[in-house]
């Protein structure tokens, strides 16, 4: 696990995935509850951190984005 990418999701707040994911990872449990009611049991603490890498890459690949496209159009092209 990237500790860059821990540290990103235990300073995200509370009710998010990325937390809810981050504390059960730092404490060694398999299950996590979220914000919305659900339960999910992972079986490895590996699948805990693929999610969480997950959810990173998503959060900066999303900021990387242009919000805007813009194009010209010439008619005379």
């Amino acid at each position: 696990m990237d500790a860059y990418k821990l540290a990103w999701a235990l300073a995200q707040s509370a009710g998010t995935p990325a937390k809810s994911l981050a504390d059960a990872y730092t404490s060694g449990t398999f299950s996590v509850r979220f914000a919305d009611g659900r339960q999910v049991q992972y079986r490895e603490i590996a699948d805990i951190a693929a999610a969480i890498i997950a959810l990173y890459d998503a959060q900066i690949s999303g900021v990387r984005r242009p919000v805007v496209t813009f194009a010209a159009v010439n008619r005379y092209w």
